[in-house]
């Protein structure tokens, strides 16, 4: 169950990815750090942004975007400055791409087993959150 995500929090893990994420990402997060989404490509489990605030958030982050991106890695195909979102469950992933030392508001599918990239989304906005 996604629980919500406070400013700071967000700060701390931008300030560790270098990058601040993109705006409509960032407030769907605050009010719900997780969740689920439909596309027509797959269903999506959104990964939480770590929360330090106390131990159970904590707990319930403990599979945050930075580790699973560090995860996602271990394919060697894996986009240079990506930073992966969500996941459908068999490797596969939602992501954002830095350019310019940026995060680009477009979402990306990343097909873990040829490491394609396409476009799935002009913003996070367009993919609805169940």
């Amino acid at each position: 169950m996604p629980f919500d995500l406070s400013e700071d929090q967000l700060l701390k893990a931008e300030d560790e990815l270098g990058s601040q994420l993109p705006h409509d990402y960032r407030e769907a997060m605050k009010l719900a750090n997780g969740g689920e989404a439909t596309t027509e490509e797959d269903d999506w489990e959104f990964y939480p942004i770590k929360d330090t605030s106390d131990r159970k958030r904590l707990s319930r982050s403990c599979n945050h975007i930075i580790n699973e991106t560090e995860s996602c890695k271990e394919f060697g195909n894996f986009p240079e400055g990506a930073i992966a979102i969500a996941g459908n469950g068999l490797g596969d992933q939602t992501v954002f791409i830095k350019e310019l030392g940026q995060f680009q508001t477009a979402v990306f599918l990343w097909l873990h087993e040829t490491g394609e990239l396409k476009e799935l989304a002009a913003s996070c906005k367009e993919i609805a959150k169940l």
